[in-house]
């Protein structure tokens, strides 16, 4: 086999190159070749590499976890909740909760106990990060008819009266409202899917915090 390897003008006009440096090497590399074209040297080369399998998230996984992301974005003392919002694969408009831009930061201003309550004891200033990300896409001309929610909090009951009249028709979370809120069920996904939206809740690998 080496007069086969060495006699390829490819592989010898390589050899020459090296002959006046490191002909050595050159010789030292054909060898090499000439054992992984047996079997058993093969086996015990491979058998020796690290190889990963290449584990391609989903779409939906990517989504969710940009969420995620934008949740830590929140300025709220008390819950931060990240949305984005997509269609045919490509996003279209992204949100977290807050108050609205040009006003107070609860972390900031309240940092203690958030912003002061409304009259029904709910956030006087927090925009919801569902209601952000329609509002952004709203104001960007977007087309939102038929795309889908990824919210890394399950949307309320107001959000999800909000997330039908605008059109979208999936929506994917990954913690419940009424856990957070300790209530009996989570209204806002019952509502959705009493009228025709599908919702998922979905989970992610550990990796990934909230």
């Amino acid at each position: 086999m080496t007069n086969i390897y060495y006699n390829n003008p490819r592989l010898k006009s390589g050899v020459k190159r090296n002959a006046t440096g490191n002909r050595a090497l050159a010789m030292t590399r054909i060898q090499t070749f000439e054992r992984l074209c047996h079997l058993p040297y093969l086996i015990v080369f491979l058998d020796g590499l690290e190889i990963y399998p290449m584990d391609r998230p989903s779409f939906d996984e990517i989504y969710m976890e940009l969420a995620v992301k934008l949740a830590q974005r929140s300025h709220c003392v008390k819950m931060h909740v990240g949305a984005v919002m997509c269609k045919d694969t490509r996003i279209i408009s992204l949100g977290y909760n807050g108050p609205p831009a040009g006003t107070h930061n609860c972390d900031e201003e309240w940092a203690e106990h958030g912003c002061p309550r409304d009259s029904k004891g709910g956030c006087s200033l927090a925009i919801h990060a569902e209601q952000n990300a329609i509002i952004y896409a709203a104001k960007n001309k977007a087309s939102i008819e038929g795309s889908t929610m990824y919210v890394t909090l399950s949307p309320c009951l107001a959000c999800a009266r909000m997330i039908f009249t605008a059109g979208i028709k999936h929506v994917y979370y990954l913690n419940s409202y009424a856990d957070y809120k300790g209530i009996p069920s989570d209204e806002g996904v019952d509502f959705l899917r009493k009228f025709g939206v599908t919702v998922h809740r979905m989970t992610l690998p550990e990796a990934v915090k909230l």
